[in-house]
């Protein structure tokens, strides 16, 4: 049984430490994603230092799984590279997850680059022999480029739907997000952290997990 979760990634009106943890934590969702046997899609907002937030969408039977692991505040403790005489050494950002995308983003199959590999499983696992896998890559009329891999099936027919699809979900995820930004409806989410008790924490420019 497949699912799909959609998660935001936001570095809050945070300074750009906490852009760059953003940044870690995207890197670091790939290898959970891995782990899970879940696929991973994103859709970044960029700024200076790496991106402000990032929409991200999970696919496969343990999707929610991993949302519920990994959603929360999130603390890094690193000395700034970008001030390296800055006293302060705790940068928060937050994972939320996401309501699914009310409105549909229709994409014409003409406009997206289809391209076979070779690719197994997260992670390489059962890696096939042909070239059933398919990258896709397609740009809205607005210029945002949205890619994503798919190899969950060995029918190159099958995983060129499922790549349309996932395009379609990863846009809409991220124009739902963009539209609430610009109405407000996330002041909350990008303005304000919970610098509670973080979920997760991160430590040094390795970004190891102490907790």
């Amino acid at each position: 049984m497949s699912g799909r979760e959609g998660l935001l990634l936001s570095s809050g009106n945070g300074p750009g430490e906490c852009r760059q943890a953003v940044g870690h934590l995207l890197s670091w969702l790939v290898a959970k994603a891995t782990q899970y046997g879940v696929e991973l899609d994103v859709a970044t907002r960029d700024a200076t230092h790496g991106p402000a937030s990032a929409v991200v969408i999970l696919s496969g039977a343990r999707a929610a799984e991993l949302a519920c692991a990994v959603e929360g505040t999130v603390l890094w403790r690193c000395q700034s590279e970008l001030r390296p005489r800055h006293k302060r050494k705790n940068w928060f950002v937050q994972i939320f997850r996401t309501p699914a995308a009310t409105d549909a983003v229709r994409i014409d199959p003409a406009s997206v680059e289809m391209q076979a590999i070779r690719a197994g499983g997260p992670g390489g696992q059962h890696q096939n022999k042909t070239s059933s896998a398919i990258r896709a890559r397609w740009t809205s009329a607005d210029g945002q480029v949205y890619a994503v891999i798919v190899r969950d099936t060995r029918s190159q027919h099958q995983n060129r739907r499922l790549a349309m699809e996932r395009l379609a979900a990863l846009a809409a995820a991220e124009k739902a997000e963009s539209d609430a930004t610009r109405k407000g409806e996330t002041w909350m989410l990008h303005g304000q952290l919970q610098r509670g008790e973080p979920r997760w924490t991160f430590e040094g420019r390795q970004f190891k997990v102490v907790k």
